[in-house]
């Protein structure tokens, strides 16, 4: 036990060492020397994060990064192996989602619609919004097709891990869920005769979903719903208002987390379909104003992908910038949405796989693939002044054809943003829970509402490109373990699509 606090305390105590000397900076009597010590701990972290990302991007003299051959070669491997059951099945998935196959009397804590907003609520963000505006931005629309493309196998890659997820998770007395990729890493490669393996690769991704759950999936959602309001509300630009609706956004989010899966279940089947269709809606309008030119706009998707002269370095690099965005947006292959899916109420691992699949589906193809022609149909994405400007590029579009849209935005934001604040808290309290157990629970649950306050009031940018380092990289032990369990999710795949073929399947409505 004394072990792993010490994991922990090496986990974040940069992210609280960093916020104590944020905290004591913002105030005029500081000593100068508290601001030396706050830039060499974002030295550090930015060195740490490098290094990192010089791992993941590793690429053997070949051109092409490490995390690329992990994220889709998984991809690749799950699509065919499985028989592209994640587009032969893309119908019985929707006849599921809408509950037709919905058993009250399951195992389980949510339906099948609730796990799936649950896991939609901490994609959906603002990757959809800023991350694929950087991502045309900076490696022009080709980068959209690669995102399109990643998210076609990414599909696989979710129905594994989440079919998994199922397969292994633990169900207590009171009918609470523990589950994600740490049992089926630990339990899967345990009854493999690799024990050892299994359980190194769970707590390695413990660790990880931690770091990311406090960085990308609490304090970067924080500062971002600040900077987004700021641009349209000034006020929320001075250090007083963002204290203000940091503590006021802490709050919401304690209410909803103290729940459980249950309550954020109940919260994100409200918050994602509505958030999803106010932001298709907008982007819809939008296009239809130029609706004769998407054609030669996808056309131009298409072209760029492959054209050497293409931005940023040529037809790789622009697969590279797709990729590593389609990884942020969608989460395929990271293992994360396990953790959500994992509660469902069914007894049928493989059916709960087929309603995950659709997530890479909904948050890449059809959301991010908006945000693209949208930015390409009002030329933002090629002005110098929104360069690197990914939620100020998709604002300044939206209200180039819609006035007052920006405000719209602002609100899409905001609600983008909690839903992946309270999704990734529980993605991080079940991480805790298996390191730690769940009598320390709340502990975990004060820290993370703590550090939503910190996010709003500081940006400590180098220790969140930490934290995304640490998010990208569940992908190595999520995807090497499931690639060794994949016998077993096929047999399951195959099992339940023969009964279902057969007309074994019960309905209930």
């Amino acid at each position: 036990m004394y072990a792993k606090f010490s994991l922990l305390a090496l986990l974040i105590g940069p992210f609280v060492a960093g916020s104590v000397f944020a905290q004591e900076i913002a105030e005029p009597e500081s000593p100068n020397w508290l601001l030396a010590q706050l830039s060499a701990f974002e030295e550090h972290m930015g060195a740490a994060a490098s290094f990192l990302f010089s791992v993941f991007f590793y690429d053997f003299g070949l051109g092409i990064p490490l995390i690329i051959v992990v994220l889709v070669g998984g991809g690749i491997y799950y699509s065919f192996f499985f028989g592209w059951i994640s587009l032969r099945g893309f119908k019985h998935s929707i006849d599921v989602i809408r509950g037709r196959y919905d058993n009250p009397d399951d195992p389980g804590e949510i339906s099948h619609f609730k796990a799936l907003t649950s896991a939609l609520s901490a994609t959906i963000g603002l990757g959809n919004i800023g991350g694929v505006a950087v991502a045309v931005g900076t490696g022009g629309p080709g980068a959209v097709f690669w995102m399109i493309v990643t998210a076609l196998f990414g599909m696989s890659s979710k129905l594994a891990s989440c079919t998994l997820a199922v397969m292994y998770r633990k169900i207590h007395p009171d009918g609470r869920v523990a589950g994600g990729p740490m049992y089926y890493l630990e339990e899967g490669l345990g009854q493999k005769g690799l024990a050892g393996l299994g359980r190194t690769l769970a707590v390695v991704f413990a660790l990880l979903t931690l770091g990311g759950a406090f960085g990308g999936g609490n304090m970067f959602q924080a500062n971002q719903t600040v900077e987004i309001l700021g641009t349209v509300f000034p006020v929320f630009t001075e250090q007083g208002a963002k204290w203000i609706l940091g503590i006021v956004l802490a709050a919401f989010v304690a209410i909803v987390i103290i729940g459980g899966i249950k309550r954020i279940g109940n919260v994100t089947s409200r918050i994602v379909p509505f958030m999803c269709g106010l932001y298709v809606i907008t982007s819809v309008l939008i296009i239809l104003t130029h609706i004769a030119d998407v054609p030669g706009l996808i056309a131009e998707i298409v072209r760029q992908a492959f054209t050497p002269q293409a931005a940023f370095g040529g037809a790789l690099g622009v697969l590279i910038i797709g990729v590593r965005r389609a990884a942020f947006s969608n989460e395929a292959g990271l293992g994360s949405a396990a953790f959500a899916h994992a509660a469902a109420k069914t007894d049928e691992p493989a059916r709960e796989g087929m309603v995950a699949m659709i997530g890479p589906f909904i948050d890449t193809i059809i959301i991010c693939l908006m945000t693209a022609l949208v930015c390409m149909i009002t030329g933002v994405y090629d002005d110098p002044e929104f360069a690197g400007k990914g939620v100020s590029m998709t604002s300044a579009a939206f209200e180039t054809f819609i006035p007052g849209a920006s405000y719209v935005l602002a609100g899409v934001v905001m609600l983008f943003a909690y839903s992946t604040m309270i999704s990734w808290s529980y993605y991080g309290e079940r991480a805790w829970e298996y390191l730690f157990g769940m009598g320390s629970v709340l502990v975990y649950r004060i820290i993370f509402v703590v550090f939503v306050v910190i996010g709003s009031v500081n940006a400590l940018t180098n220790v969140l490109n930490f934290s995304d380092a640490m998010i990208l990289g569940m992908a190595f032990p999520n995807i090497i373990g499931g690639i060794i369990l994949s016998p077993q999710i096929k047999a399951t795949l195959n099992e339940y699509w023969q009964r279902l073929r057969s007309g074994e399947m019960k309905t209930y409505k």
